[in-house]
């Protein structure tokens, strides 16, 4: 008799074309809002316009990039303001920052310190999170069995979301 490999559901972790970054962007700097005043520290408005500029695409964005699309709108910024701006936001876990890219982006989802994996497209930059405790269990157990004791844990995937993946697909077909 055959084994079968149960596969796990695909999740919907990349927003679909029409999803609406608006309300999204919205319920983030409310959270953020939320977790500045429980900490009494201020969103202030440079915090807020760089929240809402990395929360309106859902992709990654670099911190020169955030410079030159707040010039675009009016404000042109020292580096070290928004670095500063970054390192806030990172800090009550409105953003994370993707380490194989120097970048950021917004972190739509309140895990309360829960692990996840960050997947990168390669194609458009868009980037989810997911869960996976699994992996999260086997990094413990490894650093454990080697007496290390780790300071951090990120896992990133690089590859193609299901929409990059797909117009590749339709491309080779043509």
């Amino acid at each position: 008799m055959r084994e079968t490999t149960r596969r796990a559901p695909v999740q919907a972790a990349f927003p679909p074309e029409d999803h609406d970054h608006g309300r999204c962007t919205a319920a983030l700097v409310a959270r953020v809002r939320a977790a500045f005043e429980a900490q009494n520290v201020r969103l202030t408005d440079l915090r807020r316009r760089v929240l809402e500029e990395i929360a309106s695409s859902h992709k990654a964005v670099g911190a020169y990039d955030l410079i030159d699309l707040l010039a675009r709108k009016g404000s042109r910024l020292a580096p070290i303001s928004v670095y500063r701006a970054l390192e806030a936001l990172a800090a009550v876990g409105a953003i994370h920052r993707i380490e194989s890219r120097n970048a950021f982006f917004a972190c739509h989802s309140a895990h309360d310190g829960e692990p996840r994996i960050i997947l990168v497209c390669e194609d458009c930059l868009a980037v989810a999170e997911v869960a996976s405790g699994a992996t999260f269990g086997a990094i413990e157990a490894a650093t454990h069995a080697a007496g290390f004791t780790p300071s951090r844990r990120v896992v990133e995937v690089t590859g193609r979301c299901r929409a990059c993946a797909g117009a590749g697909a339709a491309e080779a077909r043509s």
